[in-house]
């Protein structure tokens, strides 16, 4: 069951690839939050910093689950 739905393919890669990705590119974006405001660039909130890095840790607990289980 859980590898029909981590291997399905979409836009021609499995699911979890782009798990994989999507995990990454939200890393950034919450790294280059912290980043822009210490260097006085105050585009996003800093307040947004630690609601970004909760979303992160979990879809990268979920991307990991997902690629573990498949290996049960």
């Amino acid at each position: 069951m859980l590898e029909s739905i981590t291997f399905f393919k979409f836009l021609g890669m499995p699911l979890i690839i782009w798990g994989g990705i999507f995990t990454f590119l939200c890393f950034l974006f919450t790294a280059s939050i912290a980043v822009m405001n210490k260097r006085g660039i105050h585009t996003i909130p800093f307040k947004w910093h630690p609601r970004m890095a909760i979303f992160s840790i979990l879809f990268g607990l979920v991307h990991g689950i997902l690629g573990i289980l498949t290996l049960f």
